[in-house]
């Protein structure tokens, strides 16, 4: 039986995803078009510097790397040399919860998750980046160390599409809360400082703890948050009775009260609302990708990136 790819993804469909990064960039310097260029960007950092030596100053250095101690104490003018650390390592923290598997357009919220992934991993791994992740369910999590080659890449999407195609409308799954929050205290652990994180989720359950969680993260590394949604959590509409439910429960909720339907669409927003404005009270990026639109067109929109053109032969 065929997979319909907008409910479940193939690691085949996310390995064919590789050429997609083309022109897409998660570091500084963002194109002007770049969600992360301008007033709510994160300051992200980039590869770091190396002190690599001092020695003496010759025309065509640029000033503003003269160290005046060393001048002042020699009596001629020396410079301090960096070399740019050659890789910096990056961790894809993948939500694959049930509540993920929900979609009213186009895609389930995990499929979106998971193409964007698959996406942001191949660009990291093409910058020469070391890339890892954490992939996680209601139960599970699968973490992958940060390596740079392909074999880490292509681990981390077999851990994306497993944990994927375990998603069905009948499966029961532990109902107690503080999952995001578990796995992210594993990536406070695993990234002490200068890595690139992007949560890839709709952030289901968060709390205070999480707050701090993503405060901690966001104090020593780079942080982008991809925010997965449905239109259906931002607009509710509707005039007749809908059925709301999972394998344990159901609950019908008449949609032709105007204040009812206002109530439902406060309820669904205010996790979206909260996730944005942690962007100016934590130095992070949130990106906003909604499953009811193709997922690499929007990234591209996000980070500014252009579609490369084929030549008319």
């Amino acid at each position: 039986m065929a997979v319909d790819p907008r409910i479940h993804v193939s690691l085949t469909h996310l390995r064919g995803l590789q050429g997609a990064a083309r022109g897409l960039s998660f570091l500084p310097r963002q194109p002007s078009a770049s969600v992360l260029n301008g007033r709510h960007k994160s300051r992200l950092r980039g590869r770091g510097l190396n002190f690599e030596e001092m020695r003496d100053y010759l025309p065509g250095d640029d000033i503003r790397s003269i160290d005046w101690k060393a001048t002042a104490r020699t009596g001629s003018p020396h410079v301090r040399v960096f070399t740019e650390e050659r890789d910096r390592p990056a961790l894809l923290v993948v939500d694959q919860r049930m509540s993920m598997f929900f979609g009213s357009q186009l895609n389930m919220k995990s499929v979106t998750a998971a193409e964007a992934a698959a996406i942001a991993a191949f660009r990291i791994l093409k910058a020469g980046d070391r890339i890892g992740g954490i992939v996680f369910d209601d139960d599970n999590r699968i973490e992958i160390k940060a390596q740079r080659s392909s074999r880490a890449a292509y681990t981390l999407l077999e851990a994306i599409a497993g944990m994927n195609a375990g998603l069905h409308a009948d499966r029961e799954v532990d109902r107690g809360q503080g999952k995001l929050n578990e796995v992210l205290a594993s990536v406070v652990r695993l990234a002490r400082h200068d890595h690139l994180i992007i949560v890839l989720s709709d952030f289901s359950g968060i709390d205070e703890a999480t707050h701090r969680r993503l405060s901690s993260i966001a104090a020593h590394n780079d942080l982008i948050l991809m925010l997965v949604y449905d239109p259906a959590a931002t607009s509710v509409t509707g005039s007749s009775r809908v059925v709301f439910g999972d394998h344990a429960m159901q609950a019908e909720i008449d949609l032709s009260s105007s204040a009812l339907r206002e109530a439902v669409q406060r309820y669904t927003s205010q996790r979206l609302q909260q996730i944005t404005d942690w962007q100016t009270e934590i130095n992070l990026s949130v990106l906003p990708l909604s499953a009811a639109e193709e997922t690499l067109p929007q990234i591209r929109r996000l980070l500014g990136g252009m579609a490369t053109k084929r030549r008319v032969r």
